[in-house]
């Protein structure tokens, strides 16, 4: 397979990763508010600073996760009751599952015209789905009034689902190619025009804006296949007016691995590190710092289809995630379908031109 081949390839797979800039709920008990942050794990993959083919783009994904958490809280608080002092031992143990079915479209532009010295991509992102979260919890409290005591226990359940639309999420990056090194700026942000409530524990908006940037880079040697890929950024929160709460600085790492085993087939492995950085804060915040932390390794297969002036891109990657911290694990999977236009086809000598050059 030549280098141009291959680089013809590369620039249709890398639409669906390098496009896609995302940031929606994937459970409740994060330690952002309400669980959900602006940053969804796993939005960028291999080749996401490889260059993209001039023109429109559109990138759909499926995108499903489904987590669990679990813990207990114990609180003992002494208070004043005429002259008998009451304490009151409280013990809850509780248990969450979250599940999210997502399909998220993403137009974008890609400039012909250099920028900056590099290649300017804007788009847009907009999601519609369901998100779903269970909340188990069992109760035990014991109440010492002066010498005697009172125990009891109790079940609660809660579950809420939210069907609808999410933000909107304009993105713009600015790569740069220099031989097999391939380098990446973006921007992007939240506007909250979404599905959300903010007394509900399952929501598809955030309901706050927010600012997340970064940089990437990728390796990408045409001549072996090899390739990989990181992009890491931070991400800004505003205070979500409804609640006087603002979560903290976010801090995320996005890598992946391949191998094109053929011009069209690519094999691969993927996984993120996401961190909280600075505590949550405001009026409303009711749990302290309670920074969150979460990684994650998976697998993923993509292969390019040629489709005459259109170069589709069909990928599958899947994560499972562990050493979460004041927040739920679990896995998601991601099924990403681009469409690009195809690599226009080196252009053929001309015989007159051969001739006059004799």
């Amino acid at each position: 397979m030549s280098g141009t081949a291959r680089r013809r390839g590369i620039a249709h797979l890398a639409a669906a990763v390098a496009a896609a800039l995302l940031a929606l709920p994937s459970g409740p008990a994060r330690a952002d508010e309400g669980g959900i942050s602006f940053w969804l794990p796993g939005i960028f993959g291999s080749l996401a600073a490889a260059p993209l083919q001039p023109g429109f783009s559109l990138t759909s994904i499926y995108y499903h996760t489904t987590v669990t958490a679990g813990g207990g809280v114990a609180r003992a608080r002494e208070i004043g009751a005429g002259r008998l002092p009451v304490t009151v031992a409280a013990n809850v143990e509780a248990s969450l599952t979250g599940k999210a079915d997502l399909a998220i479209v993403i137009p974008s532009y890609t400039f012909a015209s250099p920028v900056l010295g590099g290649q300017a991509t804007i788009g847009l992102m907009t999601v519609t789905g369901r998100n779903a979260t269970s909340i188990d919890a069992f109760l035990n409290a014991t109440a010492l009034v002066g010498p005697f005591a009172i125990s009891g226990s109790r079940f609660y359940g809660i579950g809420e689902a939210d069907t609808g639309v999410g933000d909107l999420y304009p993105q713009f990056t600015l790569r740069w190619n220099a031989g097999v090194h391939n380098t990446m700026a973006y921007v992007t942000g939240d506007i909250p025009v979404g599905s959300y409530d903010p007394r509900s524990i399952a929501n598809l908006g955030i309901g706050h804006g927010a600012i997340d940037g970064g940089f990437g880079y990728t390796y990408f040697n045409p001549a072996t296949g090899h390739e990989f890929s990181a992009v890491a950024g931070l991400t800004y929160n505003f205070e979500n007016p409804d609640t006087q709460y603002r979560n903290g600085v976010d801090f995320h790492l996005d890598w992946g691995a391949s191998q094109f085993v053929t011009r069209q087939l690519q094999l691969g492995l993927v996984g993120y590190l996401y961190q909280q950085l600075s505590c949550d804060s405001g009026a409303g915040d009711r749990v302290g710092c309670f920074e969150s932390r979460v990684m994650s390794v998976g697998a993923q297969i993509g292969y390019v289809v040629p489709m005459g002036e259109i170069q589709g891109y069909l990928n599958l990657k899947a994560y499972r995630e562990f050493e979460a911290e004041h927040r739920p694990e679990g896995w998601n999977v991601w099924l990403t379908l681009a469409l690009t236009p195809a690599a226009a086809p080196p252009p053929a000598t001309a015989p007159g031109r051969r001739l006059a050059l004799k």
